[in-house]
């Protein structure tokens, strides 16, 4: 059996694709999610961005069905009742979900999906998704976080008095995630988020079921020659 090239792998590759990446994104508020998901789209067009729920109201700049599905409490909740998210939480009074369907066809169809979600709904994901791979952004240090969240100048006192109670617990959920990395410098963070992908996809257990598509494939093809 002669070695393939660098062309007949991606060929095979494309043939029998294996079921893409859900990379989920989390991490206190404040942290940058938005920002960072934002420039992996960017750098990254492939990968497919998971749009959520909401029903918290739309932030200047932000756009409904491209950042999130903007919905009304009660429009949500029937979301809840069809069973119709994968995910979903209440954070500083508002509700957050993501559309299960979408991600699991994408998935299917050997896309990679990047998740941006609160931290309550990522644990909802690593329950009934263990292969994710879960990434918890950090900022540089409290001091700076608590300057971004009242910068953004976005929501009332009593909003941002809820964030940053909730901010200690969220913290202390970074050891129930596969990798930490800290935003300080949004193009660095996307590297290195970026590597992590790369080594997901290098991983030995992944890359065995390609490996066993083409002797599987190999064997049928001596089969017929006899």
């Amino acid at each position: 059996m002669g070695a393939m090239n660098a062309t007949e792998v991606r060929e095979r590759e494309t043939m029998c694709p294996l079921p893409g990446l859900l990379i989920v994104l989390s991490g206190p508020s404040g942290v940058g999610k938005g920002t960072v998901c934002a420039r992996l789209r960017q750098r990254n067009p492939e990968i497919t961005y998971s749009v959520s729920a909401t029903t918290r109201m739309p932030r200047r700049g932000e756009v409904d069905g491209q950042t999130y599905f903007f919905k009304t409490k009660e429009q949500f909740q029937r979301m809840i009742a069809a069973g119709d998210l994968l995910e979903w939480a209440q954070y500083a009074g508002y509700l957050y979900g993501t559309p299960r369907a979408f991600v699991q066809q994408q998935l299917d169809m050997g896309h990679d999906v990047l998740l941006e979600i609160e931290v309550q709904g990522a644990q909802q994901v690593r329950t009934q998704f263990p292969e994710a791979v879960c990434v918890f952004l950090l900022p540089p240090s409290i001091e700076v976080l608590r300057d971004r969240i009242v910068g953004r100048g976005t929501e009332c006192t009593d909003a941002l008095q809820a964030r940053w109670q909730a901010l200690e617990s969220e913290l202390r959920m970074v050891h129930a995630y596969d990798y930490a990395v800290t935003n300080d410098d949004i193009d660095v963070a996307c590297v290195h988020i970026e590597g992590i992908v790369h080594a997901e996809k290098a991983r030995a257990s992944r890359q065995a079921r390609i490996v066993e598509q083409w002797l599987q494939e190999e064997v049928t093809n001596v089969i017929s020659i006899d």
